[in-house]
């Protein structure tokens, strides 16, 4: 059995190596390393993908979310509102622009925004919301967009965690989730589901006038050389990258699918198991599991962790600290922040390993050592 790892990137390299090293070794003949025909090519080839007007690459996805409300034109003092139960980067970047993170809870169920406790954290200092699509599964887009429309607060969707997942609306409307809000973006790090070999990301949107700004601002704020409309900063997406990511976007929806098997399969493991609950697959999106993440009651987790680390299973906690709680946000009285279900949540979920290449074998040992555990501890 080869080692078991959250995520092996080097067994999908593999299968996909002939093509990789042609395309990086091409740019290299050429050295056109920075916007080069190979980032203009994975735009148009992302924008049909998405069924999203405009795509704008760049360096990573904390700079895809910083550039999304630059763009917005907030200003230091106005309010935007996240959970705080997701990867630091979605609030960092409030925070690093003088803005305001007003922290909101989520759905125990789906771990994603609660759009009941969306409305009431609303104030006429409020000047975006950013939902997050934690796990790879989608918040209910619908809902929030709903109040955010009736407010008339833009919408940025955090898509890193769900990139191919798709949001069903009540009518029966299908979207891509990162293309419901006024901004989507997105991180291309390599252990996403579509992931580069280096930093990357990107932003997606419908709106024209958004999607020129945004286009200066990852450019050093301009639209001609040596001519800067607006501050901006250095954000783009090299050709090496760009190279991989086209590569990879046509295999996306089967690493996907990939992933949603390896769920199915802990999922039958653990049905039996009282006190661990598999993740929730909502009926109103589609789950690609960019992490599996049980919720323990009565469990130990670090007991199991620690077992499962002397079988050579990696197992992580994604997040023991949300953003309520980090020193760095003590200035914005943060911890005083009632959220319960963010509480009870980063107190008992537990990751364990799933990406594209896993086998047989692996799943068999990782379903037997959970079971081992239980029945031990029954």
């Amino acid at each position: 059995m080869k080692k078991i790892q959250m995520v092996d990137l080097i067994s999908q390299y593999e299968k996909i190596k002939p093509a990789v090293d042609s395309a990086i070794g091409s740019i290299l003949e050429t050295a056109q390393f920075i916007n080069g025909p190979e980032v203009k090519s994975f735009q148009g080839e992302m924008e049909t993908y998405l069924g999203v007007k405009h795509v704008i690459p760049c360096a990573n996805g904390t700079d895809a979310l910083q550039v999304a409300l630059m763009a917005l034109g907030l200003k230091p003092g106005d309010e935007v509102i996240t959970p705080s139960f997701t990867y630091i980067a979605t609030t960092e970047v409030v925070a690093l622009l003088g803005l305001k993170p007003v922290f909101v809870d989520v759905e125990k169920d789906t771990f994603c925004l609660d759009p009941e406790t969306l409305e009431a954290a609303i104030t006429p200092k409020t000047k975006a919301i950013v939902p997050v699509h934690l796990y790879g599964q989608a918040a209910n887009m619908e809902a929030i967009m709903e109040i955010a429309d009736k407010h008339g607060i833009p919408v940025v969707e955090d898509n890193a965690q769900a990139i191919g997942s798709e949001f069903y609306y009540s009518n029966g409307t299908v979207k891509k989730t990162g293309t419901i809000g006024q901004i989507g973006c997105t991180s291309f790090f390599p252990s996403k589901n579509l992931g580069c070999y280096g930093d990357g990301g990107a932003i997606f949107t419908n709106d024209d006038d958004l999607a020129d700004l945004i286009r200066k601002i990852v450019n050093h704020g301009q639209s001609e050389r040596y001519y800067h409309d607006t501050v901006g900063v250095n954000s783009r997406l090299d050709s090496i990258q760009a190279a991989v990511l086209r590569i990879k976007l046509k295999e996306l929806d089967n690493y996907n699918a990939a992933r949603r098997k390896v769920a199915d399969r802990y999922d039958a493991a653990f049905a039996s198991f009282e006190g661990i609950n598999s993740p929730f697959r909502s009926q109103r999106s589609s789950h690609v599991f960019h992490q599996y993440t049980m919720i323990l009651e009565g469990i130990d987790r670090d007991e199991l962790n620690k077992f499962l680390a002397e079988k050579d299973i990696p197992s992580m906690i994604y997040y023991p600290v949300p953003a309520h709680r980090q020193k760095m946000f003590e200035s914005f009285g943060s911890a005083v922040t009632e959220l319960p279900v963010t509480d009870w949540l980063t107190s008992r979920v537990l990751s364990l390993p799933i990406h594209t290449e896993m086998e047989e074998d692996q799943l068999t040992h990782i379903c037997g050592a959970v079971a081992e555990f239980m029945n031990v501890k029954a």
